[in-house]
């Protein structure tokens, strides 16, 4: 998927997964009830952020197409395209799947 959109420094921009629509024993989940996914995958990623004392790029630790984790509220949800993202930091992912 080609996003035209470039996030600055250590911003990664997540596309995430649909929110689950049964349990696992087969009981459908009311939209209410329904949890805010924590996982998703990498669309766009920024260059990376400055280190403060040495003034080098640091390279961030996910890249485009990577499944991941991330915190239960991170990120800022946007629309872009008529599709919805999550902008966040590099620090608010949790690890990758």
């Amino acid at each position: 998927m080609a996003l035209n959109f470039k996030p600055n420094a250590d911003r990664v921009v997540v596309e995430a997964a649909a929110a689950e629509e049964k349990t696992a024993s087969g009981i459908y989940i009311p939209d209410t009830a329904k949890e805010k996914p924590q996982q998703g995958v990498v669309v766009a990623v920024g260059p990376g952020k400055y280190a403060d004392q040495t003034g080098n790029l640091i390279p961030l630790s996910v890249k485009v197409g990577d499944q991941v984790l991330y915190s239960k509220y991170g990120g800022t949800e946007v629309t872009i395209e008529g599709t919805e993202y999550l902008i966040m930091r590099d620090s608010d992912i949790l690890g990758t799947l």
